[in-house]
């Protein structure tokens, strides 16, 4: 009776926390749309801005209209202007796209206006389209931050508008190519549609040929139709009004002239160019409806120019239907336009790739942004994994985690700046350097703030008050307390949903340590001399002479604390005399380097007796612009574009030096160059290689701009054929000069071979697979049979001309050039195995856990340790979402990480019971939510299409046990409002 009594309780609460603000009268959604004309070509004109969120100003900027001489654009007076104008006649439309925006701009209007608004929004004159913080990129973007900013703006739309502010339509006219698991994931948030503007030059010319401009898109091979299929058109002009049709003011097209006493007098003329115009575009679409974006890049700032001659082409266009005129033109959405295609019951083309790599000329391939800023690439997937970890000790921690002993924190903030940082100007790198400047800022602010709500929650957690610190440069070796103490412990929180065993390296200036970790048991450590390219890089910012390396095991979503005490006060040996690296091995691979060259020559899997052939190395393509004869394209922020082919290798040798350290760690520097070198390292007890690269100040002396890649050759029968990640989930297989969908014509040997990585890519025979795991988003191709390369940095000295106006050459700390450092890890596995170690291990690389210090010897009644669940979760099973949603709520998703006949082992259904979840909460009511939680999961219903195909059949889904037993297939991710209780 207790149960139910909860249960009843709880789907009160839920209807009381999504009661709607909906008017009586409202007839918003399809219900809205106008009339058409089922006899006639109906032109649906749709009036837009497209309002980036940072790129050549700052987000305040582009918001207030600040620094013009850059940019002419100032969001909030276009959101006025528009909302002036939908009040002067009810057939107006106008849709808004970026929630970061109008959030702002709503929390500054008056009553008055935000009822007015309300209204608008209510009778569908005002949609919201796409709904998320931002218009993310869909190729730097991982997954579950994509997913957490379109949660964010679909909340704060449906807590605002209800039902009348979910968008129907994603609406993403700007990126530069579309991801499939971007639509995988539109359509799991219950989206009908989705619509682009740019594609590659040869696949428009191609689709608009055949009419295949609009298709269905299975954005999943793993999850059972329709859950991942999503209607999807490509628009005719970009995002830009047709030819001769933009009235706004920054535009120079001539106005409707309609007073007949006028000498220049043009209604004639600019009907007839407008039906000319309509039935060009109508040739390359299949129903008797065509859509026209009637706005562009932060127009109507003056929405009167807009609407005055979009309200004479409606009347003077529709007048000529009395006589015969086939066309009938009205304000309409992207939403009621895609009604009307549900409508005509048409068959449509079926697409299951994606859109990479796009290019808009024969010699542009906009593959160079894949790398594009590498440093700020990092910077927003750790604070991705910070920001989870925030979460998740808001709820482990309770309410007084927002206000505890350390003060004031919040997650909001830092959701916000994580939510611009997905725009498609910002981690793409496409931006100008004062606004990459701007977006760090934000990560950072915004991790000030989750700071004080962590530090809060584990001091509640723990019961310890004492001071904690968090090292921000332990990448570069700098950590003043562990520098300078003699005595510190150090609590490592772990994010995941299993116990991980993470490698620490710790700056010290001592030669030996005492290592205990919870339980008083001795780590086995090591401290190693400093690296030369370490203190290279980080010049006078520490003073640190070692590092202290040992491997911590953290339990799930929990912590665990380690003691440190120095043993011998004094300085650790340096480094000796460069010496020639033969091997090193652990007790699972085994790495072999050449006498001569100094360069790895093989890989060995000494658990499956698996030996390949493997080099690596350094090169640079020339991104200048002096041989490019059949262009003037160089490369630039978007494009890459090297002179040749054939890249310039750094250096054919590497001076080595072995340093082994006992049985914890053993690594060989590698040095290239002055301004390139690398530790290889084998941790033991793991499965993987590391290399940590380090690259820059890249040198731009010689007049040429440099593009840098690191190159595996094996010698595996790749044949061709290689394998990148999709936002960091589904596995796609890429085919040098091959696209699925049109015959290519290759025009660009390296760069149109280049494809988008956010977590992994992989070549593979019969017998052997090579992955490569990354800490970032990158580019990656294979050229030659055998190889996989990856571009890890870029310096160049001309601009693309696509609108930055300005080289990408980041000036770094200290003005000289940028240096990035970061990591690969290789693992070599036969095929059928391998999923079962890239998935976890790209898994930990996202979500790292947080290490935390403080000064001398926690007091006796500290708790050292802590898990936030009672057991640990199945190994398939990733906790992808906890966050507090409400007072008594909190969110969840839990996703299946394994795609469907991936792996042996965990390629199938698996069972979680959410009643035994957590060990700190009871649960009390459980709803399920669509992936955007701005739907409950009963109630979404979209739209159905007809392909005319029949798909290759799944396993049929398994079925939840229980209402509390959840099950997830392979690839699902699910998403549940919980109503909980302290235990």
């Amino acid at each position: 009776m207790a149960v139910l009594y909860f249960s009843l309780l709880f789907q009160l609460f839920i209807c009381l926390v999504f009661s709607l603000p909906t008017g009586r009268n409202s007839i918003c959604g399809y219900r809205s749309c106008p009339a058409t004309n089922p006899s006639m070509l109906n032109v649906h004109l749709v009036p837009h801005t497209h309002d980036d969120v940072g790129w050549l100003k700052t987000v305040d900027q582009y918001y207030y209209g600040d620094r013009n001489n850059i940019q002419h654009a100032g969001v909030q007076y276009i959101l006025d202007s528009v909302i002036d104008q939908l009040q002067k006649d009810p057939a107006r439309r106008f849709i808004y796209v970026e929630t970061a925006f109008f959030y702002r701009w709503w929390r500054q209007q008056s009553q008055s206006t935000q009822r007015i608004v309300t209204q608008l929004v209510n009778e569908g004159r005002l949609e919201f389209i796409n709904g998320g913080w931002c218009m993310s990129d869909e190729a730097t973007t991982h997954y579950s931050a994509v997913i957490d900013q379109m949660t964010l703006g679909l909340r704060f739309l449906n807590d605002t508008f209800g039902e009348c502010g979910r968008p129907r339509v994603a609406w993403h006219i700007d990126p530069f190519g579309h991801a499939r698991e971007h639509a995988s994931i539109f359509a799991q948030m219950g989206y009908d549609g989705f619509f682009f503007g740019r594609l590659d030059y040869q696949d428009k010319a191609h689709r608009m040929k055949t009419k295949e401009m609009e298709m269905l898109w299975r954005a999943s091979e793993s999850l059972t139709p329709p859950l991942a299929d999503l209607f999807t058109g490509v628009l005719p002009n970009g995002y830009n009004p047709p030819e001769g049709f933009c009235w706004d003011q920054l535009c120079d097209d001539a106005p409707i002239r309609d007073d007949p006493d006028l000498e220049d007098y043009n209604v004639d003329e600019i009907v007839q160019k407008f039906l000319n115009a309509s039935y060009k575009q109508a040739a390359f679409y299949k129903a008797n409806h065509i859509i026209m974006t009637m706005g562009s890049d932060f127009q109507y700032e003056n929405a009167n120019l807009w609407y005055k001659n979009m309200d004479k082409l409606i009347k003077y266009v529709n007048a000529l239907q009395a006589k015969g005129s086939k066309v009938n033109v009205l304000y309409s959405t992207p939403s009621c336009y895609l009604q009307e295609l549900n409508l005509a019951n048409l068959t449509w083309p079926q697409k299951t790739d994606d859109f990479f790599p796009y290019a808009d000329d024969a010699h542009d391939f906009w593959t160079g942004y894949f790398t594009s800023r590498p440093a700020l690439k990092l910077y927003e997937r750790l604070s991705n994994s910070r920001l989870q970890t925030c979460t998740q000790l808001e709820v482990l921690g309770g309410p007084k985690s927002k206000s505890g002993p350390f003060g004031e924190g919040d997650s909001d903030t830092m959701k916000r700046a994580m939510g611009v940082a997905q725009h498609h100007d910002a981690v793409s790198g496409t931006e100008k350097q004062h606004v990459a400047y701007d977006y760090a800022r934000r990560l950072a602010t915004g991790w000030a703030h989750c700071e004080v709500l962590v530090l809060n929650s584990l001091a509640i957690l723990s019961g310890s008050e004492a001071p904690r610190v968090f090292c921000e440069n332990l990448n570069i070796s700098v950590c003043p307390l562990t520098e300078s103490s003699h005595k510190f412990s150090m609590n490592v929180y772990n994010p995941l949903g299993r116990t991980v065993s993470w490698p620490v390296r710790l700056p010290v200036n001592g030669s030996a340590y005492s290592v205990t970790d919870a339980n008083g048991r001795a780590v086995e450590s090591q401290v190693v001399p400093l690296s030369k390219s370490t203190q290279e890089v980080r010049r006078n910012r520490g003073y640190a002479k070692g590092e202290l390396v040992f491997q911590v095991e953290a339990p799930p979503l929990g912590y665990t604390t380690y003691i440190i005490s120095m043993l011998q006060d004094e300085p650790p040996a340096s480094r000796g005399k460069p010496t020639a690296a033969r091997s090193i091995q652990n007790k699972f691979l085994k790495v072999t380097f050449d006498d001569t060259t100094g360069l790895l020559s093989s890989l060995t899997n000494l658990e499956t007796n698996q030996t390949i052939r493997l080099t690596q190395n350094f090169y640079w393509y020339n991104a200048s612009a002096g041989n490019n004869k059949e262009s003037h394209q160089t490369s630039g922020a978007y494009i890459f574009r090297p002179n040749s082919s054939d890249p310039f290798v750094i250096n054919k040798t590497a001076v080595t030096q072995i340093v082994t350290v006992s049985s914890t760690v053993q690594e060989v520097t590698q040095w290239f160059s002055p301004w390139v070198s690398q530790v290889v390292r084998l941790y033991e007890g793991h499965r993987e290689l590391e290399l940590e690269w380090t690259v820059g100040p890249v040198p731009v002396a010689d007049g040429l701009g440099k593009e840098v890649i690191t190159r595996l050759d094996t010698d595996i029968k790749s044949s061709d054929y290689f394998y990148t990640d999709s936002n960091g989930r589904e596995v796609l297989e890429r085919r040098k000069d091959y696209r699925p969908t049109w015959e290519l014509k290759q025009t660009e040997p390296v760069a149109g071979n280049y494809y988008p990585i956010n977590s992994r890519a992989y070549i593979k025979d019969d017998k052997h697979q090579l992955t490569v795991v990354t800490d970032r988003s990158q580019g990656a191709s294979s050229l030659y049979n055998g190889s996989l390369e990856i571009m890890l940095h870029r310096r160049l000295l001309y601009d693309d001309n696509r609108g930055v106006g300005e080289p990408l050459s980041e000036p770094g700390d200290f003005l000289d050039g940028l240096v990035a450092r970061g990591r690969l890890l290789l693992t070599l596995t036969p095929p059928d195995t391998a999923a079962d170690v890239h998935r976890p291990l790209a898994q930990g690389m996202v979500l790292q856990p947080l290490l935390s210090f403080q000064d001398g010897t926690p007091s006796a009644n500290t708790k050292l340790e802590f898990s936030g669940l009672q057991t640990v979760l199945p190994p398939a099973v990733h906790l992808l979402t906890l966050s507090q949603w409400d007072k008594d709520t909190v969110l969840i998703r839990l996703e299946h990480q394994y795609q469907a006949k991936e792996s042996k082992t965990h390629s199938q259904p698996v069972t979680v019971n959410l009643q035994k979840l957590f060990s700190t909460l009871d649960v009390l009511g459980v709803s399920e939510m669509s992936l955007g939680a701005n739907q409950w999961k009963e109630d979404m219903k979209r739209l159905q299409w007809n392909t005319g195909k029949t798909s290759k059949p799944l396993p049929l889904s398994a079925k939840d046990p229980s209402p509390r037993e959840v099950t997830l297939n392979p690839m699902e991710i699910r998403t549940f409002l919980l109503r909980v209780q302290p235990l």
